[in-house]
């Protein structure tokens, strides 16, 4: 692991200590998870921005999707 200086306000460590206190973990775990966490939503909001541009690119064709309707069906209980 590598150790890095940064720069944060004090009301943003606050909370953050005040949560990792509560969370029974260490500040640099806490912060480590949510940098984990930010990252995975970027790459999710990449990955849907990438899904958009294929379907303006390429947009679905007439009766391309029939085939799924009566899976689309859900039978009353």
């Amino acid at each position: 692991m590598k150790t890095i200086q940064m720069t944060i306000d004090e009301s943003l460590l606050e909370q953050v200590d005040q949560v990792s206190l509560a969370l029974k973990t260490t500040r640099s775990s806490f912060i480590r998870s949510a940098l984990r966490m930010a990252l995975r939503r970027h790459s999710i909001e990449m990955l849907e921005r990438q899904h958009e541009q294929g379907y303006a690119n390429f947009p679905p064709q007439p009766g391309e999707f029939d085939g799924w309707e009566t899976e689309q069906i859900w039978e009353k209980p």
